[in-house]
């Protein structure tokens, strides 16, 4: 019989973009399942990130903050080749099954909307590079959406302007390395490295991955 948590769960659905037109869809698989299984071993989220259907992966998190900051990271770790759409969702999640997990409920459907809603801001040409939104499912007593989805615009479009090296700096960065260690890593100074940090964005990038990891 399905239960109703009694706390809300923090939901995220994610979904490859442009996956159809991709030349091999199995090598893209499978840097999404690498992807994905590396966010786990180091985030452990409630209910793991896995891939369910086609191009399309889910998982469940304790708290708002560490499903965004997972969102960031797992587009990370596939771009430049690799870019995804994720839907970010609050409210009450129902148990349908414990072995395989199975979920249902308003969480599940606010992270749905969360993902559609970022679709149609991708279609528009001012927020074109949007690629993460939250929802919070009606009723819910979750964090407002306005300020978080504020940030996450204004996040994506900083990553999504990116090159190549700008996004191996920012994923040192935020993996804990030295901007002396990526320099020796990249083959240019230090002082190279700085001048992407402050010119690039990458350190206000930094600064309010640290800001929403506080959201709860």
């Amino acid at each position: 019989m399905a239960t109703v948590k009694p706390e809300s769960s923090v939901v995220l659905i994610g979904d490859i973009v442009g996956s159809r037109r991709a030349p091999d869809r199995g090598r893209v698989h499978d840097l999404v399942a690498a992807a994905l299984v590396e966010t786990n071993s180091a985030y452990a989220p409630t209910v793991d990130l896995a891939i369910t259907a086609g191009d399309e992966f889910q998982g469940t998190f304790a708290d708002v903050g560490s499903a965004v900051a997972v969102s960031l990271r797992v587009r990370l770790s596939l771009l430049p080749e690799v870019d995804v759409r994720q839907g970010i969702g609050w409210g009450p999640v129902a148990v349908l099954a414990e072995s395989p997990r199975v979920e249902d409920g308003p969480g599940w459907w606010a992270a749905r909307a969360a993902i559609e809603a970022v679709k149609a801001d991708a279609m528009r040409s001012g927020t074109r590079s949007a690629r993460t939104r939250y929802a919070v499912a009606p009723g819910a007593d979750g964090p407002r959406c306005e300020p978080v989805n504020a940030a996450l615009l204004a996040r994506d479009h900083l990553v999504g302007r990116l090159d190549a090296r700008a996004l191996s700096v920012l994923r040192g960065l935020l993996s804990g390395r030295t901007q002396h260690e990526l320099a020796r890593a990249e083959g240019i100074t230090a002082s190279a490295v700085s001048q992407r940090v402050r010119n690039d964005g990458i350190g206000v990038v930094m600064a309010m991955d640290e800001l929403l990891r506080r959201v709860w």
